[in-house]
């Protein structure tokens, strides 16, 4: 007799069962986001089809799909992950020190002075290369 406590036939049963359970999961999932990709592309192909409504209620039709493939698509793995990530991304945009009016305003002003010199500095060495060049080739007055 096989003792299943020390991973014996009935852990292997255990883990293939738990393999279908995630394989059916994963399964759903692609069906969610298929159906929502299949909502989005149905709202789009409404907007072309349904040419004689007017514009409002077309834009209407794709704004209301869109939202429906989204809920569909956020119903998924993938995108409770996406979601997670949003809201990681908003509690991370909170933390960022953004800088005064002052600082913006000083740092751009150094990047215009420094776009300005850069600026005459490659026409200053245009200038001269194409004289040197001039010069060596005979060409030119």
């Amino acid at each position: 007799m096989v003792d299943e406590r020390k991973g014996g036939l009935g852990n292997s049963r255990r883990k293939n069962m738990t393999e279908q359970i995630e394989t059916g999961a994963s399964a759903l999932d692609t069906v969610k986001l298929v159906a929502a990709a299949a909502i989005l592309i149905g709202g789009i192909a409404a907007f072309y089809l349904l040419g004689t409504y007017p514009l409002a209620v077309r834009w209407l039709i794709v704004f209301a799909t869109f939202g429906l493939g989204l809920f569909v698509a956020l119903q998924s793995t993938q995108g409770r992950g996406f979601w997670q990530f949003v809201q990681g991304s908003r509690v991370e945009l909170r933390k960022v020190v953004w800088p005064t009016r002052q600082e913006t305003l000083q740092t751009a002003l150094v990047v215009f002075i420094a776009i300005i010199a850069m600026g005459i500095f490659f026409w200053i060495l245009d200038w001269i290369l194409g004289a040197v060049t001039r010069a060596l080739t005979g060409q030119g007055g």
